[in-house]
């Protein structure tokens, strides 16, 4: 565990994503949850031994399920987007694991059982602010990688938790995505705003602005293969043949390269189908 600020510290050994912990005099907030069961027992026990107060808050940062898969194990009450929401009523009521083949860590483990889901219980829909402490903490709805996707935001401490906005050295995840908001999204996490904030993604733990700059260079030129796949108006299996060109901008290690060419077929594929075949007033699965 380590430790950005006073009582605010970043988890980055579990798998799944990197996890946040809030240790304010009011209580503590965790931003997501480890999926495996024996991961969030050990994350709580780690939790009981920063002392704090006594309530418990738990903000998700999109519904994807690396990161939501263990959120009922952590016995929290759970804040996420209303649109994080939507998709929640749209799941089944409980979760059986079997490969979805759509490239999330959670797809590389076994034996994780049947699982409840834990759908959040307050929503918002633009910004909320906590005050849990002398400072504030806000949660602001930062769309692009999903519909309901947030950031965590200590303006006083300068520390943004930006969850799959940026995915250092592995594939974004494209299926919900909606790819000119995310730019957007991180032209102004370059802007001064956030010039000297700890920035910290879901599947890298600290990153530097560089990272986001290749984020968006990716960004770019999937958004560019996309358009050019739409003006010749071709089915939707020929985004399979843009997923070499892809993966090889990623020096995969070799467990998880298999994983990585996975979650570009089925990004690239469900991308285009959502952006060029849509369903008026769709909230899709955010994977």
């Amino acid at each position: 565990m380590q430790e950005l600020a006073p009582h605010i510290y970043l988890e980055t050994a579990y798998p799944g994503v990197a996890l946040g912990a809030i240790n304010w005099p009011h209580g503590l907030i965790l931003v997501d949850a480890p999926f495996r069961a024996e991961d969030a027992r050990s994350w709580r026990s780690a939790l009981i031994n920063q002392g704090g107060g006594v309530d418990r808050l738990l903000v998700n940062l999109d519904a994807h399920l690396d990161r939501t898969l263990g959120v009922r194990a952590m016995e929290c009450t759970v804040v996420g987007h209303e649109k994080m929401a939507q998709v929640f009523r749209n799941r089944p009521i409980s979760f059986k694991a079997q490969s979805n083949e759509t490239g999330a860590e959670w797809e590389l483990y076994n034996n994780l059982g049947s699982i409840r889901w834990a759908p959040p219980e307050i929503t918002f829909t633009h910004q909320m602010y906590i005050h849990w402490d002398n400072y504030p903490l806000l949660l602001e709805h930062r769309p692009g990688p999903t519909a309901g996707a947030i950031w965590v935001v200590l303006p006083e401490h300068h520390i943004v938790f930006i969850g799959d906005a940026v995915t250092p050295g592995q594939p974004p995840f494209l299926a919900g995505a909606h790819l000119p908001t995310w730019l957007d999204a991180l032209q102004e996490l370059l802007s001064p705003v956030y010039q000297n904030y700890l920035i910290v993604s879901s599947r890298g733990g600290l990153i530097h602005h560089d990272e986001i700059r290749k984020q968006m260079r990716f960004l770019q030129n999937v958004q560019q293969a996309i358009a050019l796949l739409a003006q010749e108006d071709a089915p939707p299996e020929k985004t399979a043949h843009l997923v070499r060109e892809f993966a090889d901008q990623f020096d995969a290690p070799p467990d998880r390269a298999a994983l990585y060419q996975q979650r570009l077929i089925y990004g690239l594929h469900q991308y285009y189908i959502r952006q060029h075949y849509p369903v008026s007033g769709e909230v899709t699965e955010e994977e």
